[in-house]
């Protein structure tokens, strides 16, 4: 128990720092790199995406297949990640993406300002809710309603709850939130399975829950998956 408590994080976050192949472009911000995007002049939309545990921000272009040309898309390099320095945990990824999400509405004062939340990353993109200008629409793919919850399920032989360093709870996060949330829910998910999400929607009036086809890291590939204001 005790190799579990001080190994956790290294059983949750993955992150790679490759020199990939990307369709995104380098996101600036002093001279810093904090993530990658894809610019558009006069977009209708900006999205910020908050990825899964695994690779780094630079891998995201797969979104693009689910999303309008005419939108702007920002991806936010976690601390550990990539290039960036630091380290993965739940204050960490929640800091990083408040700055990236303070910086986008600065710049685009006038432009909806829109939430992309994966997997894990479904934890910071919920924490947005609570800023004093939260995002206009917050859609999250293969979410879960608390890492307490999948935690418990998947370790229901240890005593989670005294355990888990880093615990969203997307639920407690999006329970004051007056915009729409979409989730995506992959009918096939071995990994966050699909009673996450369908309990998460159950407790936002707002949301909507959309099922689609596939595992857990196939909704780039699903018809039924728009990430749309």
């Amino acid at each position: 128990m005790t190799v579990v408590f001080f190994y956790q994080r290294s059983l949750i976050f993955f992150p790679s720092h490759l020199d990939v192949a990307t369709r995104l472009t380098p996101w600036t911000d002093a001279d810093r790199t904090i993530g990658y995007c894809r610019e558009v002049d006069d977009a209708r939309t900006i999205w910020l995406m908050t990825h899964g545990n695994a690779g780094q921000a630079a891998d995201r272009d797969y979104a693009l297949s689910r999303m309008s040309d005419q939108d702007s898309f920002y991806v936010v390099e976690y601390p550990g990640y990539g290039a960036r320095d630091g380290k993965p945990c739940l204050e960490s990824f929640n800091q990083a993406t408040a700055e990236a999400y303070r910086i986008l509405r600065s710049r685009y004062p006038n432009t909806p300002i829109c939430v992309l939340g994966e997997s894990i990353g479904s934890g910071p993109a919920c924490s947005l809710a609570r800023q004093e200008t939260p995002p206009d629409k917050i859609v999250l793919v293969v979410p879960f309603d608390s890492l307490l919850s999948v935690a418990s399920k998947r370790f229901y032989f240890l005593p989670v709850r005294p355990l888990l360093l880093d615990n969203w709870d997307n639920a407690a996060a999006l329970r004051n939130y007056a915009g729409p949330v979409d989730i995506f829910g992959a009918i096939g998910d071995k990994i966050i399975p699909i009673e996450h999400a369908k309990t998460l929607a159950d407790q936002i009036p707002s949301a909507r829950l959309i099922r689609f086809s596939g595992g857990h890291n196939d909704w780039s590939y699903s018809r039924d998956v728009e990430i749309k204001q």
